[in-house]
């Protein structure tokens, strides 16, 4: 039998102290809330490593409670979890890493036994040369305990083992500890245990004796809540399959566009003529043509329209005398023809320009007409529709899969924050807001054209091509200022209004000798036609900023 012992310094230091409290009638701290005479914890250690504990208290004063360890901090993710269950003579209540047991019955004088029965798993711990019994055994009372006995029986010999006293981190031995004679029975021994302190057993058995394992559970923390698993790796892998499905669906449809472009280009890479004169590849009209190319009904496309408008004889533009360090300014003339050759968002745009008025001034458009833009871009995405170009209005189909995109990522953003508060699954939340992202911003990609939308398309930037060269075609000299007139609105569109307006000025000029005025633009008296390159360059500015200005203050009343 092995047999060690140490020196009981505490109980002969307190003995006298005692005493000396009872004569000057002082009453110690612990009888207040009573006391623990005797606790005695039996344990046996079962083939699957749960540990069967009986243990005998014997108390004075109201029933005592103490405090099992529930759950130990192995590192920054891991903890150790035991369970205590199947309690007899007692009540258990889990507060947090610990568990108080309380013992059944009513306080009073006189002395007490309580029986308690319980079971413990994951206290033993497995490894390659053999098996450990690890276990806070007795201790933890919220009472003195005088004296503390702790057995521990199991069908294998006892390899090793030791025993510890105090806190839970105490590296001081315990009072006895030592085997039967058979070396089956593990027995430690403890005298005076303060309030909180326990008794830390360990016992070594041979490989085998028992197949239980610790309980490891991961502590849920920022890094734990973003683990890779079977789930979340899951998620993740469908994620990526899902973009890379609309990424190959974006590819086709926009290789479709390229490719068409590439076969079709060529058929509208030349003079729009025919044999009625002007004819743009398709009929396309300057509005459309910023529509079709970029899918925006921008608002130098609106610009645009209002110069063709003017160059088709439905305004006159008329630029204003400039006064002393003033601004420029142009008035728009309604002009008397018949409006049935305008298509609705020109018909829109003529109407709200005017408003029942014949004659207005740009510039009391700013700020006003912002609402009737609107309005008119409206029109030309119904227009391209209306046209076959696209299936749907292209800022429609934005929108819709914009506002789904950031839906989707503002629920990724609230299921991250709970899924990082209540589980280990965040990544899921987080494929969620990448998903809501991706659609957010493939959004803006997702309005497809039709064929013939395509089609058109390759024709128009076929003509741009042609317009960026700035050949001049052949026309008829009393033709030729109204021929080249219809290109400036599509050079609008492609941002080659300068030189075309040169090219209008020099053909103007050079039919008849110098002259003021084109048909459908008229300067002030000191103005010729060698002004008009600035001037239009400097109306279309102005004109998109007249009509897309908001008022910016309101008046009082």
């Amino acid at each position: 039998m092995q047999v060690r012992t140490r020196p009981l310094i505490a109980p002969l230091v307190a003995a006298p102290l005692i005493a000396a409290g009872l004569l000057s009638g002082a009453t110690p701290a612990w009888a207040a809330s009573g006391r623990i005479d005797k606790d005695t914890v039996a344990i046996t250690v079962t083939p699957d490593g749960t540990l069967q504990v009986k243990e005998t208290v014997t108390y004075e004063g109201a029933a005592p409670a103490r405090t099992l360890i529930r759950r130990k901090h192995l590192d920054d993710r891991q903890d150790r979890r035991y369970d205590v269950g199947d309690l007899k003579g007692g009540t258990l209540k889990n507060e947090g890493d610990h568990v108080v047991l309380r013992v059944s019955g009513s306080g009073g004088a006189g002395r007490r036994t309580a029986q308690l029965s319980y079971a413990v798993k994951g206290a033993m711990t497995t490894s390659r040369t053999g098996e450990q019994l690890n276990w806070v055994a007795a201790g933890g009372w919220h009472v003195p305990v005088a004296q503390t006995r702790v057995t521990v029986d199991s069908s294998a010999v006892v390899q090793n083992l030791n025993c510890f006293a105090g806190d839970l981190a105490s590296t001081i031995g315990c009072t006895q500890f030592f085997t039967n004679h058979t070396h089956t029975q593990a027995d430690f021994r403890q005298e005076d245990l303060q309030p909180g302190e326990y008794v830390t057993v360990m016992v070594g058995y041979p490989p085998g004796t028992a197949k239980g394992n610790p309980i490891i559970e991961q502590r849920h923390t920022v890094a734990t809540a973003f683990t890779v698993n079977g789930l979340t790796g899951g998620t993740l892998l469908g994620l990526l399959a899902l973009l890379l499905g609309g990424v190959g669906l974006l590819y086709v449809t926009r290789g479709r566009d390229a490719r068409i472009v590439n076969k079709k280009a060529a058929e509208g890479d030349h003079a729009p003529l025919d044999s009625t004169g002007f004819a743009p590849p398709d009929g396309v009209r300057p509005g459309q043509i910023g529509t079709l190319i970029d899918e925006q009904a921008d608002v130098v496309d609106v610009t645009a329209t209002i110069i063709d408008l003017a160059v088709r004889g439905y305004i006159l533009i008329e630029e204003l005398p400039r006064e002393t360090y003033g601004r420029i300014d142009w008035q728009l003339r309604r002009l008397r023809r018949p409006a049935d050759d305008l298509l609705p968002y020109e018909r829109l745009l003529y109407d709200a320009l005017f408003d029942g008025r014949d004659v207005v001034a740009l510039s009391e458009l700013g700020g006003t007409f912002a609402d009737q833009l609107a309005a008119v871009r409206k029109a030309l995405y119904e227009d391209v529709v209306r046209q076959g170009w696209f299936a749907r209005r292209p800022d429609s189909e934005r929108t819709r899969w914009t506002t789904i995109g950031m839906i989707l990522a503002g629920l990724g953003v609230v299921g991250t924050i709970a899924l990082a508060v209540y589980s280990n699954l965040a990544l899921i939340g987080l494929a969620v807001i990448i998903a809501g992202a991706a659609l957010a911003v493939g959004g803006q990609y997702m309005p497809a054209k039709t064929t013939r939308g395509a089609t058109v398309l390759a024709h128009t930037l076929g003509f741009r091509a042609h317009l960026f060269r700035g050949e001049v075609p052949d026309a008829p000299a009393g033709h030729r200022v109204a021929l080249f007139s219809h290109y400036l609105p599509y050079a609008v569109v492609f941002d080659v209004v300068q030189r075309w307006a040169q090219t209008v000025a020099d053909v103007g000029a050079g039919n008849s000798g110098p002259s003021d005025n084109l048909y459908w633009y008229e300067g002030p008296a000191e103005w010729d036609l060698s002004n008009f390159a600035e001037s239009i360059r400097s109306f279309t500015l102005a004109t998109s900023g007249a009509i897309s200005a908001s008022r910016q203050f309101r008046s009082l009343a």
